[in-house]
């Protein structure tokens, strides 16, 4: 079995990455961090922060960009909720973000999951703040309802990439659905916090980076996340292109002169990095946020 940066770094004699690790196998737990194998998950892990995934490790879409495994998924564990709840307050996280695979076999998509888990995180830690990063739930007002109900501090959902590379890189989604999830939501509830996040380096051209932009801004989604694509294993789609980091800081800069509430624009950065910072400074900056 291959070794995650975080079977390497507990062999190491780490600490906080050593617990963590502990942590979420003794509960059972998966996170988005190892199953996508991301970039950052040593950093992530090591200030205590983890993006839970929810809903079992297997997905029933088989995005190209993904190392997320796929197939049919087990039923959805009723306890799973508590238990990420007890992960965040053994941890004594201020802020939770919570992620799943995507569940086209759930006729809820996994909405009632996700908002069971804002609400036993509420009902342990009810001064953290949660954030969800959720798939499209097929589009349906009122599996996006039942999520928002729990009231999640942030309510993501991520384009990805721009509308003429879905055909290879998202299959089974479909673009204009994302952009009116985002609507959606702001339209249930226009005091949550909305965010998106797009990987770059695919072979998208700068024009429909800025046309996304554009798009994303019309539903009024307030944060975007911007990174470099980095191929996960040989079995997913090739890098096309190694962005410059001053491209990504005009990236960033275009973001906030088209009224982005907060832009995160880098190599490294994914949906959920400093995810706590991120609403911190929100908040900061627009209180009635």
């Amino acid at each position: 079995m291959q070794k995650t940066a975080l079977d390497k770094d507990k062999t190491a004699g780490g600490t906080m990455p050593s617990r963590m690790k502990d942590l979420l196998d003794g509960l059972n737990l998966h996170t988005v961090c190892e199953s996508a194998i991301c970039p950052n998950v040593g950093a992530c892990f090591a200030e205590g922060t983890a993006t839970f995934m929810i809903l079992g490790d297997v997905c029933t879409r088989n995005c190209s960009f993904c190392s997320v495994k796929h197939g049919n998924p087990f039923p959805p564990d009723p306890a799973e909720p508590h238990r990420v709840a007890r992960a965040a307050q053994k941890l004594n996280l201020e802020h939770v973000v919570v992620t799943s695979v995507t569940r086209d076999d759930l006729p809820d998509g996994g909405a009632f999951l996700f908002a069971q888990t804002v609400r036993e995180i509420k009902y342990l830690l009810p001064d953290t703040s949660t954030e969800l990063l959720i798939p499209d739930l097929e589009g349906k007002q009122e599996n996006l309802r039942t999520v928002l109900e729990a009231n999640p501090d942030i309510l993501a959902h991520n384009i990805e990439t721009v509308p003429r590379l879905y055909a290879t890189i998202r299959p089974q989604a479909h673009y204009r659905r994302s952009l009116h999830l985002l609507k959606l939501s702001k339209e249930i509830s226009p005091d949550t916090i909305t965010k998106s996040g797009m990987m770059i380096g695919l072979g998208e051209t700068r024009e429909e980076i800025l046309e996304t932009m554009q798009y994303l801004r019309e539903v009024d989604c307030d944060v975007l996340t911007i990174g470099q694509y980095l191929r996960p294993t040989k079995h997913n789609v090739e890098v096309n292109e190694y962005i410059h980091p001053q491209v990504f800081e005009e990236y960033r800069e275009e973001g906030y002169g088209r009224g982005f509430k907060f832009v995160a624009s880098a190599p490294f950065v994914r949906s959920s990095f400093h995810a706590k910072k991120t609403l911190h400074d929100i908040r900061k900056q627009h209180p009635s946020s």
